[in-house]
């Protein structure tokens, strides 16, 4: 605003008899101020705002301040944001009568003017004084769970409140649709964003987002414990990619003493064992006997010591045997070194942080199964040539601190990070510095000091012929390698055990397949960047692979670039397929109106792309099962779009090159390019919008 304009308004203002009516009048007899941005209205109440501080005289009170109160007040529902607290500070509104605010504001309620009532709510700080669970309801059906967070952001109380009631609409038996009756007709209602799934997602965020004890939500995270269960009996029982011991660690500390848990541990231990392992597993996991079916009962009063040894072993010798198929560590167990003490840690950096030296570095935390709080690292990896550092960082973290010396291990991480003379070899940095600066927030800004890194995430997605169907055929029923483990396999000829990869790191003492599993992760970097420097044309890298790659930031390549290069998908995007012998023709092009899919309802953005170019798209909705799509596909003629574990499931359900894995971590766009590439599928320009109303 020019300042002609300033001092014009200001002198106009010291002209009136009575500004504050003045300005009223003017807002009422004119509409621009409605508008977004900054109009002739807004610049004159601001200005009006400034003025007053300079004549604090003029505020007034009684009666003709109620009259001027009560004429903003009917005009503040129509206001752009930007007016609002201008408008709030010049009429005084936090020194109106409360009970006739909330008076009004209720009647905004009433007329369906929800976001509005909830805007003037928290401006004016009435939330006390009303029903959060009225208040929110409304702006949740119409996907305004922001809105809602901002409602109660001031107020524990409101908080546990809001929680408590999101927790009793996750019941099992609750019935949302009691919820959503009284507002039918509600406009910009978005059913598909009010189900259990996005409220517990929901309920998840506030807990973290507000330090909440979970405890208040019991529903909510029993089912999320029911889903992990589910996902480690998938691991262990389906996929066999979990050792026992490691699912006995997880499923322990997931099932606890909680009943409910109990009786579906002891469910689905009976569909996956026979009686005599239900039982054995049953006891290991301290169920109540009086909990178990009687077959059950039974095979555990035969158990013995004996019987427990002898499966043991077995376990043991299928492991042996096992291990000739994956990469082993060309280093002596004792070249690995677990590190609990500061004393140990001084000469590890010693080693270290040497000008010239090559650094392997991992880090490990226990899997969260999609519980509150960001992973904290349980175990830093540093490998060298020829000796391995595992440090046990929260035992050294809690020594430190105990020292009054918090600053001593970040000091040293970020020497290492931020030295260009030393090389750091990593795979998806990115995700571990972040984890990093969970543990320890001294470390937040080490991305931005990185020097000398190098990211394998970054040549993984350079390297030739590297797909996830490359050299499995003879491996059974194993899954397809994929991420760093895929990598070592194709440069180093095994890939990577990660039967470790989902432990619980943060039990002591780390089991000895831990350490050797955590020691492999970080020592096969050194080996995989000798081999692709010595030989990088080989991989279908460049020459300077080095001067390329050093001091490189692990940013994700777009996927787009991957779609431009005839390859293999990656193996988020594996191909339906199983293992080819020779490389196969891509498919006849075929026009969007040809192509049929129906997506699982984890892929709702990629089919409303779809749909756009003119594809035939049936969306699951977020209720329906994934099986679902299997029936659909079947019924009619449908390619299934679906992605991680569902895809195991559905592939097997419907005919060869019918289902596909579409990454999860990409924009639908990006997914979109990944289908149409997969599938041949042609779009001109007359099929856009092709098929929308």
């Amino acid at each position: 605003v020019s300042r002609q304009l300033k001092e014009e308004i200001r002198r106009g203002f010291a002209r009136l008899e009575d500004p504050l009516a003045g300005l009223l009048a003017m807002l009422e007899s004119s509409s621009d101020w409605k508008g977004k941005g900054h109009s002739l209205g807004y610049c004159i109440t601001t200005e009006l705002q400034l003025w007053i501080k300079a004549h604090p005289a003029l505020p007034q009170s009684g009666t003709k301040l109620k009259k001027l109160q009560a004429r903003v007040l009917g005009m503040l529902s129509q206001c752009p944001a930007n007016l609002l607290d201008p408008l709030i500070s010049i009429y005084q509104l936090h020194t109106a009568d409360r009970n006739y605010l909330l008076e009004h504001v209720s009647h905004l309620y009433l007329q369906g003017s929800y976001k509005e009532a909830a805007i003037l709510s928290i401006k004016l700080k009435l939330q006390p004084d009303q029903d959060v669970e009225k208040m929110c309801t409304p702006l949740l059906l119409q996907d305004k769970a922001n809105l809602v967070e901002e409602y109660v952001a001031e107020y524990p109380e409101l908080q546990r409140k809001l929680l408590q009631t999101l927790d009793t609409w996750c019941e099992p038996s609750f019935n949302i649709r009691d919820i959503i009756r009284p507002y039918q007709g509600l406009s910009k209602y978005k059913p598909e964003k009010f189900n259990r799934r996005v409220l517990s997602k929901l309920v998840f965020r506030l807990l973290e987002r507000f330090n909440v004890d979970p405890a208040l939500c019991p529903n909510v995270i029993n089912q999320r414990h029911l889903r992990t269960m589910n996902y480690l009996f998938y691991k262990r029982f389906v996929e066999k990619t979990m050792t026992e011991e490691n699912w006995a660690d997880h499923i322990q500390s997931t099932v606890g003493e909680n009943r409910c848990l109990q009786g579906h541990l002891v469910q689905s231990l009976l569909r996956h064992c026979d009686a005599r392992g239900a039982a054995r597993w049953a006891q290991h996991c301290r169920v109540p006997p009086e909990m178990l079916p009687q077959a059950v009962a039974e095979e555990l009063q035969k158990l013995h010591i004996q019987d427990r040894v002898e499966e043991v072993t077995k376990a043991d010798n299928y492991e042996a045997s096992k291990k000739k198929d994956y990469y082993q560590l060309p280093i002596p167990r004792e070249n690995i070194h677990f590190l609990q003490t500061w004393e140990e840690t001084l000469q590890c950096w010693e080693k270290v942080l040497q000008p010239g030296q090559v650094v392997g570095v991992d880090m490990e935390w226990k899997p969260s199964f999609g519980m509150v709080g960001k992973p904290r690292v349980a175990l830093l990896q540093l490998a060298l040539k020829d000796e391995v550092f595992l440090l046990d960082l929260p035992r050294l973290l809690e020594q430190a601190e105990a020292e009054g010396e918090k600053e001593k291990l970040p000091h040293f991480i970020q020497m290492l990070y931020s030295d260009a003379a030393i090389t750091k070899l990593g795979y998806g940095m990115s995700g571990d510095l972040s984890s990093l600066a969970a543990t320890c927030s001294a470390l937040k800004d080490t991305e931005k000091q990185m020097q000398g890194v190098v990211d394998l995430l970054a040549v993984d997605k350079q390297v030739d012929g590297l797909s996830p169907e490359h050299s499995h055929e003879e491996r059974g029923v194993r899954q397809p390698e994929k991420g760093l483990s895929l990598l070592v396999q194709h440069v180093l000829g095994k890939p990577l055990d990660k039967t470790e990869q989902l432990s619980n790191w943060e039990k002591r003492p780390l089991r000895e397949e831990q350490i050797l599993y955590a020691a492999s992760d970080a020592y096969c970097l050194l080996e995989v960047y000798e081999r692709l420097c010595k030989d990088p044309e080989s991989f279908g890298l460049g020459s300077d692979l080095t001067d390329s790659l050093v001091g490189k930031q692990s940013k994700k390549p777009r996927a787009k670039k991957q779609l431009n290069k005839q390859e293999a998908p990656s193996p988020s995007g594996q191909e339906c397929q199983g293992p080819r012998t020779e490389p196969s023709r891509p498919p006849a092009p075929i026009s969007p109106q040809e192509f049929s899919v129906v997506c699982d309802n984890m892929l709702q953005g990629l089919g409303r792309y779809l749909r756009c170019l003119g594809v035939d798209v049936r969306l699951l909705d977020n209720e329906d099962d994934h099986r679902k799509a299997a029936e659909i596909a079947r019924q009619e003629g449908r390619v299934i779009l679906t992605s991680g574990l569902p895809y195991q499931t559905l592939r097997s359900q419907v005919g060869e090159g019918r289902c596909f894995s579409v990454n999860c971590s990409e924009k639908a766009k990006e997914q979109a390019l990944q289908v149409l590439k997969h599938f041949n599928v042609q779009v001109s320009l007359g099929d856009i919008f092709s098929r929308c109303q």
